[in-house]
């Protein structure tokens, strides 16, 4: 009996406060902005309030007690660009981005789109080809995976490829998690789009450029050539075609390559483990490809 009364009491005492803790886990001014998405984490955050490609509503950073380092730039960045500035506590912050590796920072804007690519030839980039035999183009077909994706995005920024280029159709659109896996270089760099992936291919080799496939297994491909990535020599226009993780290039797309590349593993490899990660596969070819632009000096 007294079991039950000292529950009772106890149900009753806290009542009132866990009512009170409800209505404070979510309040008002957390409400998401029509259209806005949550971008979380300190690189993208802060690029994005660098650059002029978003809308931005407002920027969220956890309450501390101590100041963290970077926090007092975080708040110049916002309040230059007009941007309310709110310290929350980490439970709200967790709730925003869903749970997501925030490091304190999450910022409410505006989503970022693909490019068309059909409307955004220019003649300093649809003409490039034409003048300068070193320009490379990452081409992405039917990467689903958001962390994949952001990871190919933070490779291809980095190592100076010139634009990539994603079929619209079963691709992984520019989420807050792509721009966190790509460290916030989706905040800076353009990303293409196509619907018509073989069309957009065809053109660009009537064009004189090279394109040119990967694969993991060189078994798998027929009726086009396979070399080792570091036997490619890189002399003309270049389009480097990327297929999704586990089921690689559609045969559409491979029969469109002049040729396919291939990493040469280290060692005899056991069935299972006998291919590496989409994005790092891409980073060794890109980075076989473009060191031969730095040894040229160009």
């Amino acid at each position: 009996g007294s079991a039950a009364a000292r529950e009772l009491w106890l149900s009753q005492r806290d009542e009132f406060p866990r009512a009170r803790k409800g209505l404070e886990r979510k309040p008002p001014r957390l409400e998401r902005t029509k259209g806005s998405e949550i971008l979380f984490g300190v690189g993208p955050c802060s690029l994005a309030l660098s650059q002029a490609r978003r809308d931005l509503f407002r920027l969220f950073l956890k309450q501390s007690g101590s100041r963290r380092p970077g926090m007092s730039e975080f708040v110049l960045q916002a309040t230059a660009r007009g941007v309310p500035v709110l310290h929350v506590q980490r439970r709200e912050l967790d709730e925003l981005c869903r749970g997501q590796v925030h490091q304190g920072v999450c910022l409410e804007a505006t989503p970022l789109r693909f490019k068309s690519l059909e409307d955004a030839e220019t003649p300093g980039l649809g003409g490039e080809g034409s003048l300068n035999s070193q320009v490379i183009w990452l081409v992405l077909e039917q990467i689903q995976d958001p962390m994949n994706l952001g990871a190919l995005l933070r490779s291809a920024y980095f190592l100076g490829v010139d634009r990539v280029v994603t079929s619209h159709r079963n691709s992984c659109p520019l989420t807050p998690t792509v721009s966190k896996a790509s460290a916030g270089a989706m905040e800076v760099f353009d990303v293409y789009s196509t619907d018509d992936l073989q069309s957009f291919l065809k053109a660009k080799t009537a064009e004189g450029w090279e394109v040119v496939g990967t694969v993991s297994k060189p078994e798998d491909v027929e009726d086009v050539p396979v070399i080792s990535c570091l036997e490619f020599r890189w002399d003309k226009p270049l389009i480097i075609v990327i297929g999704s993780e586990g089921e690689g290039l559609s045969l559409e797309t491979q029969l469109l390559c002049h040729q396919m590349l291939a990493i040469p593993p280290g060692r005899a490899l056991h069935p299972g483990i006998d291919s590496l990660n989409v994005s790092v596969a891409a980073g060794i070819l890109l980075h076989s490809i473009c060191s031969q632009k730095r040894r040229r000096g160009d």
